[in-house]
């Protein structure tokens, strides 16, 4: 099935459930949403309106009940599980609240790891050119547990980016942060996107995060109510 090339990003129909009877909840609820390539979009909801499982859904790290995610062109639920999570390795990456950084690995580490484990060469001047663009070139020896909050989502993010993935997935990632930090590396993350001519879907809380984007969705109860 061919989709318009414009859009890096397709979801149909959507549904993910959790539970039974008076305990059902339609975290995902039949949501439609299109991306646009290259677009910075923000998704906003209340706690509990089904922001993060939505995202969740559209990076393959959860099967949708019924519907279909097609990114760049690709249904990706379509794929067994093997052949999704290297789909995942090229072409999603993935920047969450909690950093996720391995903490016997220093930040030149974590940040090629993806590569290695898609089996992709190490390409130095790759690398140092992301150091570059996230700030972090004198602190690429350092280990996560030397590092402030913000060097750690900036390293995140620099991990994100280093793929080149087709679209970067972001689950409230200046939530542990200060205001201060936060608008540092949110200005940080949405130019390096810019730059790389990448494509940047965020969940956030966050209304003056969210008036960053170029676009604004709104999620309720599992749906998208405006977009």
């Amino acid at each position: 099935m061919n989709k318009d090339s414009s859009k890096i990003l397709v979801v149909e129909d959507l549904v993910k459930y959790y539970g039974a009877g008076e305990n059902l909840v339609r975290a995902v609820d039949h949501t439609n949403l299109e991306i646009e390539r290259g677009k910075f979009t923000a998704v906003v909801g209340r706690s509990g309106s089904g922001k993060s499982t939505l995202l969740h859904l559209i990076g393959g790290l959860d099967r949708p009940d019924e519907g279909k995610v097609w990114i760049e062109g690709k249904d990706i639920f379509a794929l067994k599980d093997e052949r999704l999570a290297e789909f995942r390795r090229k072409k999603i990456g993935f920047v969450f609240q909690d950093f996720n950084l391995i903490p016997s690995l220093n930040v030149w580490e974590n940040i090629v790891l993806p590569l290695g484990l898609g089996g992709r060469k190490v390409k130095r001047e790759d690398v140092e050119e992301v150091l570059e663009k996230i700030g972090l070139m004198d602190k690429k020896e350092t280990m996560p547990n030397a590092l402030s909050g913000g060097q750690k989502q900036r390293t995140a993010i620099a991990r994100a980016l280093v793929t080149r993935p087709a679209i970067i997935l972001a689950d409230e990632p200046t939530g542990n942060l200060d205001s201060q930090t936060e608008l540092e590396v949110m200005s940080l993350l949405k130019s390096c996107v810019a730059d790389m001519g990448q494509t940047l879907v965020m969940i956030t809380h966050d209304e003056m995060i969210a008036q960053m984007a170029d676009r604004m969705v709104e999620i309720e109860d599992g749906k998208v109510v405006n977009y």
